[in-house]
C-alpha cells in the first residue's frame, strides 16, 4: 500500500544517480515501513525488495478457545505471560494478583496484599518476580518461588494504572492518575525519579528492550518517549485530532510504539520520524483503556486487542486486514497478552465476565 512508500518520493530525479541519492536519503524511513521487522529479525531481502508482498502470504490464524480461567471475583484488569512462557499472571479489582499455569490452567496462587483493586501486573525477565499497580496508591514487588511481597512501593499520590519492569529488573517504571511517571529501585524499594509526564492520567507506561528508553501515555493525548538515565523528554508524539491515548508499548524491536486511543483506533508510530506508518480498525475503544500486543513468531506478525464489543481482534500487522476475531467473553475485553514462545493469547475482561480466557493458534 501506499504507506510502505517512502514519506516524500524523490521529485521526478533527472538520471539514475539522483534516484539513487534519493532512495538512500529515504532509506531509512521506507525501511521502518517493513514491519517484518517489528520484531528485530531482520527484513528478509525479497519483502524489503517487494514492500508488503512479502507478507501478503501470511496464513490467516485459527484461534481456539483452549481454557476458561475462573477464581477472580471482580473485573479482571491486566494478564501477562512469564518470560519462560511457564506461568500467566493476572490483576483484578478483587486486589489479588493470581498465578496460573500456562499449560494446564490450574490456578497455582493468590497473591493478598493490595488493599485496594489492582490494574496492572508485570514480569520481571528471569520470572522471579510481579509487580503489581493498584488503586492503593501502591506498587508490590511478589517473589513468585516463596509466595510473599516483598517490598510496597509508596509515593504516588493517586491510583497506579500500571507498572513495568526494565529487561535488567533492577528498576519499575510506573505511572499514575497523579499524572507522574515514577522510577524505582527494586532492590531498595526508594523512588528514583518523579517525571511530570502528563496534564492528564498516565494510561501506560513501558521500557524498551534494552532498558535505554520509556514510553508513556496519557489522556491528555500524547505519547512521550523519556531518557530512563536522565529522566529527559526526547520525544512527544501527538495524532492531529488528539484523542485520548489509553495504551502504549514497544514493538518488540522497539523501533516502533503501538498506541491505542479512545477513537477506535491501534496506531503503529516510527517515533524516531513522528511519522503515523499504520492504523488498525474495526474493534471498539471508546471508554476503557483497552491493552494491545505484538504477536510475533518466527512465522507469524499480529497485532491483537481487546475490544468494547466482548472480542479479542488479531490483525495482519503488515497489511491491516482483521485476520480473527475471537468471540466468547461475556463483557468488555480490556487485556490480552501473548506467549513469549507459542502462538498462544490470552484474555481478560470486566466484572460482568471476570475470566481469564487462553486462546491457542490451531492453523
Amino acid at each position: 500500500g501506499t504507506e510502505d512508500a517512502p514519506a516524500q518520493a524523490p521529485s521526478q530525479p533527472s538520471d539514475a544517480q539522483s534516484t539513487v541519492q534519493a532512495m538512500d536519503t529515504e532509506t531509512k524511513v521506507a525501511q521502518s515501513a517493513v514491519p517484518m521487522e517489528v520484531d528485530g529479525q531482520e527484513a528478509d531481502k525479497k519483502s524489503e525488495a517487494g514492500g508488503s508482498q512479502g507478507n501478503d502470504q501470511q496464513k490467516r490464524p485459527n484461534y481456539k478457545l483452549k481454557f476458561k480461567l475462573e477464581g477472580h471475583e471482580k473485573a479482571v484488569a491486566s494478564v501477562k505471560f512469564s518470560n519462560c512462557g511457564k506461568y500467566l499472571a493476572s490483576a483484578s479489582a478483587d486486589k489479588t494478583v493470581m498465578l496460573w499455569d500456562a499449560n494446564t490452567g490450574d490456578n497455582i496462587h493468590k497473591f493478598v496484599g493490595h488493599s485496594h483493586g489492582i490494574s496492572d501486573c508485570a514480569w520481571s525477565t528471569n520470572s522471579e518476580y510481579i509487580c503489581s499497580a493498584s488503586d492503593d496508591q501502591t506498587i508490590r514487588i511478589w517473589n513468585v518461588l516463596e509466595r510473599k511481597c516483598l517490598k510496597v512501593l509508596t509515593g504516588h499520590t493517586s491510583y497506579v494504572f500500571n507498572c513495568s519492569f526494565n529487561p535488567q529488573s533492577n528498576l519499575i517504571v510506573s505511572g499514575s492518575f497523579d499524572e507522574t511517571v515514577r522510577i524505582w529501585d527494586v532492590k531498595t524499594g526508594k523512588c528514583l525519579r518523579v517525571l511530570p509526564a502528563h496534564s492528564d492520567p498516565v494510561t501506560a507506561v513501558q521500557f524498551n528492550r534494552d532498558g535505554t528508553l520509556i514510553v508513556s501515555c496519557s489522556f491528555d493525548g500524547l505519547c512521550r518517549i523519556w531518557d530512563t538515565v536522565t529522566g529527559q523528554c526526547l520525544k512527544s508524539l501527538i495524532d492531529d485530532d488528539n484523542p485520548p491515548v489509553s495504551f502504549v508499548t514497544f514493538s518488540p524491536n522497539s523501533k516502533f510504539i503501538l498506541a491505542g486511543s479512545l477513537d477506535n483506533k491501534l496506531r503503529l508510530w516510527n517515533y524516531t520520524t513522528g511519522k503515523c506508518l499504520k492504523t488498525y480498525t474495526g474493534h471498539v475503544n471508546q471508554k476503557f483503556c483497552i491493552i494491545a500486543a505484538f504477536a510475533v513468531t518466527a512465522e507469524n506478525k499480529w497485532v491483537v486487542s481487546g475490544s468494547e464489543d466482548k472480542c479479542v481482534y488479531v490483525w495482519d500487522v503488515q497489511t491491516k486486514q482483521i485476520a480473527q476475531k475471537l468471540e466468547g467473553h461475556k463483557d468488555t475485553v480490556v487485556g490480552v497478552a501473548c506467549h513469549p514462545k507459542k502462538n498462544v493469547i490470552a484474555s481478560c475482561s470486566l466484572a460482568g465476565d471476570p475470566t481469564i480466557r487462553v486462546w491457542i493458534d490451531e492453523s
